[in-house]
């Protein structure tokens, strides 16, 4: 049973209760309370650090809240995604006003694996234990020169492998009508390009794939985009467009994966990416680029407008031939028409007189003609009665037939007892055969 104490029992002091426990440490180090020791850390920090130090790394996980900008500054293992190192950075909305123009002249803006070198300070926050760089500045040269560093790496690798050329070596459709359009179907992108089209008033067929264009998700997004739009039979072209943005956002452009989706794609990939000044590796390795999504579909329309021109123009000097061809046809027609007019007229005239001599001898030798004529016609008359079967007969020949019709020319003709028929002069007898 367990005993119940009174307080009575108890009646010691703290020092004779642990006069035999050992302590863990030198007693004679100060003892802090929490809000005092992180005072002190940061006291400390600021003395090690009192004018401020630059550090660099990637930016991971930027997030806003209360217009405050809170991100880790990464530094990753050589050749790994690994995490060597990591610090929480805190950039206030008042420095954030400040660095503002800074970020804009250099068309940088923060985003998640953009490398930057930051000034600042260390802090130490008591209520969640957590050392901090408060941001106050940044290096805008560090990150273009690694933007720049990380691209011209790119395309000498492009380069190197052949795909740099391969998607400008292809052929290009004579009208491409047909186009397939990728870009953020809510993006004034899209809509410039579509407008500019339309009013083209030719007989353009748009095949928009509606993708995010930044963020993490806009490579692999873009990419799958190219990817199938180039597998289909029913396009000419394909169109990557996206509006101005800053050097980060635009750095989607610059990833390996969409430059070698671009260089694969069995169609011509036309780029209008960004602003006038901007240039990005999609746009190096691209069939034709364009400094902005408007000039990318005028550069389309101007295509067309181009083939319907050569067209008009061939055909006009076709018909200018075919109109002079006709003329000379027709003047050598009507020469002919002239000549044979005059060859008919002399050979007509010459006829005639052949014709009026040959009726002159015939009217000549006419009476010759018809007494020759007459008495051929006796002759044939003659002739006609002599061989008349009754002038034959009346000379005493006569004509045998068989009962049948058959004339008898031999005696093989008849059979004994056959009845048989003689025609003479003056009738006819009727005989039997013995």
């Amino acid at each position: 049973m367990a005993k119940d104490f009174g307080t009575e029992d108890f009646d010691i002091s703290a020092d004779e209760v642990f006069s035999d426990v050992a302590v863990a440490g030198p007693s004679t180090v100060a003892t802090y309370s929490i809000t005092e020791l992180v005072d002190e850390i940061n006291g400390v920090l600021e003395d090690s650090f009192d004018e401020g130090f630059w550090v660099w790394g990637e930016i991971s996980g930027l997030s806003t809240k209360n217009r405050h900008t809170y991100f880790t500054l990464v530094e990753q293992e050589p050749g790994s995604r690994s995490k060597k190192a990591q610090l929480n950075v805190n950039l206030w909305a008042g420095d954030m006003v400040k660095l503002r123009p800074v970020l804009s002249a250099a068309g940088l803006e923060l985003a998640d694996g953009l490398k930057v070198r930051l000034y600042g300070s260390l802090n130490f926050y008591g209520p969640f234990g957590k050392l901090s760089l408060i941001m106050r500045g940044i290096d805008p040269r560090f990150t273009l020169g690694d933007i720049a560093l990380q691209r011209d790496e790119l395309i000498r690798k492009l380069k190197l492998s052949g795909a740099y050329e391969r998607n400008r070596l292809l052929d290009i459709a004579l009208v491409p009508l047909r186009v397939g359009v990728v870009t953020s179907g809510s993006s004034a992108a899209w809509a410039d390009f579509k407008n500019q089209i339309s009013s083209s008033e030719l007989g353009f067929q748009l095949t928009l794939l509606d993708v995010v264009v930044q963020g993490d998700q806009a490579v692999g997004a873009v990419t799958r985009a190219i990817e199938t739009l180039g597998q289909r039979d029913d396009l000419d072209v394909i169109v990557v467009i996206r509006g101005g943005g800053s050097k980060s956002e635009l750095s989607t452009f610059d990833d390996e994966k969409i430059a070698l989706a671009i260089a694969n794609s069995p169609l011509p990939v036309l780029t209008g990416i960004g602003h006038e000044i901007d240039t990005s590796v999609a746009d190096e390795v691209a069939f034709e680029r364009h400094k902005t999504p408007t000039a990318c579909a005028v550069s389309l329309i101007n295509r067309v407008k181009n083939f319907v021109t050569e067209t008009e123009t061939v055909w006009d000097a076709v018909a200018r031939v075919a109109t002079q061809k006709l003329s000379d046809s027709h003047k050598n027609v009507n020469n002919l028409t002239r000549e044979i007019s005059i060859h008919t007229r002399t050979a007509v005239d010459r006829a005639g007189e052949r014709l009026t001599g040959r009726v002159e001898r015939l009217l000549r030798r006419a009476p010759q003609i018809v007494l020759d004529a007459v008495t051929r016609t006796d002759n044939l008359e003659t002739r006609i009665r002599l061989l008349d079967p009754k002038n034959v007969l009346a000379r005493g020949w006569s004509i045998t037939r068989t009962a049948d019709g058959r004339v008898i020319r031999s005696t093989t003709d008849v059979s004994a007892d056959e009845k048989i028929t003689t025609v003479v002069a003056d009738g006819s007898i009727s005989s039997t055969v013995n």
